[in-house]
């Protein structure tokens, strides 16, 4: 029997019908929502990203900007750029593009962004409120996973989660959300003995390690739910995630297409972010 798909592309259009009505209540109060992403130098893949970012914002009715500095843009400038957002009223969300250009150092950059204007919740302080359990902006791809669960009806309370990954963009935060959801957490990596038996204990197997079609049939539990954060460029042009789906498909209970499954959530979690910051601002909550 062949496993249940997880609609990303259904779920974030659910979730962006949601943001698009409650940012027309705002605007009867004469409150924005305002996000600016700022792109160093000209990376193809961070063009495309900025774009559709850019599209979100127009078709939810944001206030949006894009700034674009060219690669031999300096430190300074950057900080310096960041610096005036922070203070501006009408943004509400900060977004860096990564990658930089070399040159540029991510962490003084990503340290810069004022905490309460941190969408794509990498700052220090969100992190660590991510942690501990408090209340923060989260991680786009990370809570967009959790969204999936619950909005699929799939609770990770009480199950066994194994995540393959340690980045700290997907691997760690994704687990701590699933922590937080009271879900028993396994996380793996290159370092892990036998990970193909160590995945196949999971309920939950979320894969986030960039390796095209790693996962096989014979590393998931018979029923298991798979997430796949995985968009790998194959030789012949077309996206594979790090699950080989085809053959996975009739094992697994549920699992997420690629393209079309945690891919589609990740702009929609930034857009429900700079809402959260815009009306926190707003003093509505």
């Amino acid at each position: 029997m062949s496993a249940q798909f997880i609609d990303g592309k259904a779920i974030s259009a659910s979730i962006r019908q949601e943001i698009r009505e409650e940012t027309a209540r705002l605007a009867e109060r004469g409150i924005r929502p305002g996000l600016v992403v700022i792109l160093v130098g000209d990376d193809a893949a961070s063009q495309v990203y900025v774009r559709n970012k850019a599209k979100a914002c127009e078709e939810l009715g944001y206030h949006s900007e894009v700034v674009r500095l060219p690669a031999e843009t300096s430190q300074h400038e950057l900080l310096g750029l960041i610096e005036r957002y922070n203070a501006d009223p009408a943004i509400h969300g900060i977004l860096v593009q990564l990658p930089l250009p070399k040159h540029l150092e991510e962490k003084p950059v990503i340290d810069a962004i004022a905490v309460e204007k941190d969408v794509d919740g990498f700052h220090p302080v969100s992190v660590g409120n991510l942690m501990i359990g408090d209340d923060a902006l989260l991680p786009c791809t990370p809570s967009g996973v959790i969204e999936l669960l619950k909005r699929s009806g799939i609770s990770p309370a009480g199950k066994h989660a194994v995540v393959i990954g340690r980045s700290n963009i997907v691997g760690k935060p994704v687990s701590m959300l699933l922590l937080r959801e009271n879900a028993t957490v396994t996380i793996c990596h290159s370092r892990t003995p036998d990970l193909p038996a160590v995945a196949r204990q999971a309920d939950i197997l979320v894969v986030a390690v960039g390796v095209a079609k790693l996962v096989k049939k014979d590393w998931v539990k018979p029923g298991a739910v798979v997430i796949d954060v995985g968009m790998n460029r194959l030789e012949n042009g077309k996206l594979a995630g790090d699950v080989d789906f085809d053959d996975v498909v009739e094992t697994a209970g549920w699992i997420t297409p690629v393209p079309g499954g945690v891919g589609p959530m990740t702009i929609t979690m930034l857009m429900a972010n700079t809402l959260k910051s815009c009306k926190r601002a707003n003093g509505m909550g």
